[in-house]
């Protein structure tokens, strides 16, 4: 395993970072593609190569580019495919550019991984979206937060079993990406993993208002700036620190032949389900003041209630998480103080709601 070489799409992300950052601590060889669009992963870059050197190969390249992939994926054991658009609000504005780097790009992945003559491990990252806004899931308001009327679903959470529904164009793309890497284990006869994942937040996070909202509301605090709240608030995610989903790869990655053609819900579950104003709660006790907040409309595709069942997931390979969520995001909230890029004043800017 220590001479394989492994892919890492959107490597330099927050995500990604993290991954490679085990893998190549843990002696493995570990290539990135990524493009460098998002704000803060250069940072991630530098700190990488700082760490491991020539341990680490880049490739700076976009996964809508096929040259470019088929070259990335070249003599890897594993592909962890994570680039992707990742904001409701920006695939709303721009669809096609959506399904061109989600849809399309996962497809140029899959594609040079089929040509291989030794086909990599895939895994690839899909999202909660795929299961549209749970609209039919009747919730009551308890204190700060929503609560499922049924509950069994308020115990164990949303497993797998849920019936599809693609909701905005960011679900849709996903949506697309997701079904394909499943076909394509079935098809093909590929060892293809699909992640379905919650709220993943930790260090290396720079999140903004359309996407990672733990590390938004906590950088916006930080900043001493408002905090603008989509819907009322009581909106409920399960949060999962960035070091468990790591582990979940690994073991993804162990028992990859055995987990083919199969998607697994990933997130903190009902343990570690907190909502926006809970937060708030949090970042108030960290911060020793409350942040100003106000409070906006809702937003299209936003879950009132999203928990994971990771269930299907434990059982397959005894995974569970361990960070609890009061304990990370104390943990996220030091490492942002120490980190926090300086931040031009945006005095419209709003925060994101939990997508």
């Amino acid at each position: 395993m220590s001479e394989a070489l492994t892919l890492i799409t959107g490597g330099a992300g927050f995500i990604g970072s993290n991954l490679a950052h085990q893998l190549l601590s843990m002696g493995r060889k570990v290539r990135i593609l990524d493009n460098l669009s998002r704000p803060g992963v250069e940072q991630n870059l530098a700190w990488l190569r700082e760490h491991h050197g020539d341990a680490l190969e880049v490739k700076l390249g976009d996964v809508r580019d096929e040259a470019a992939v088929q070259q990335a994926v070249a003599g890897t054991a594993q592909v962890f495919h994570f680039a992707a658009q990742v904001a409701v609000t920006t695939s709303l504005v721009d669809p096609r550019s959506d399904f061109a780097i989600n849809g399309q790009g996962t497809l140029n992945v899959l594609e040079a991984v089929r040509a291989r003559p030794v086909p990599p491990f895939f895994l690839m990252t899909s999202t909660n979206k795929v299961y549209g806004d749970l609209a039919d899931l009747a919730l009551q308001p308890v204190g700060p937060h929503y609560q499922p009327l049924d509950l069994a679903i308020q115990a164990r959470g949303v497993a797998e079993s849920r019936p599809l529904d693609f909701h905005s164009p960011y679900g849709c793309s996903k949506g697309t990406a997701d079904q394909y890497a499943l076909d394509y284990a079935r098809s093909y006869g590929l060892c293809t993993v699909v992640f379905r994942m919650s709220c993943i937040y930790g260090p290396r996070q720079f999140g903004t208002e359309d996407q990672g909202w733990v590390a938004h509301f906590l950088l916006r605090a930080l900043d001493g700036e408002p905090i603008t709240v989509y819907g009322d608030g009581r909106q409920v995610r399960d949060i999962l620190y960035v070091e468990d989903l790591v582990h979940a790869f690994l073991l993804a990655e162990r028992n990859g032949r055995g987990l083919a053609g199969r998607a697994f819900n990933i997130g903190g579950g009902p343990r570690n389900a907190i909502s926006l104003l809970d937060l708030l709660d949090r970042i108030e006790a960290l911060e020793g003041r409350r942040p100003a907040a106000a409070f906006d409309a809702w937003r299209t595709g936003d879950q009132r209630w999203y928990v994971s069942d990771t269930r299907a997931f434990e059982q397959a390979t005894g995974w569970r998480p361990r960070v609890s969520a009061r304990a990370g995001i104390a943990r996220l909230h030091t490492w942002l103080a120490a980190h926090r890029r300086p931040r031009t004043p945006e005095p419209q800017l709003q925060a994101a709601a939990a997508h």
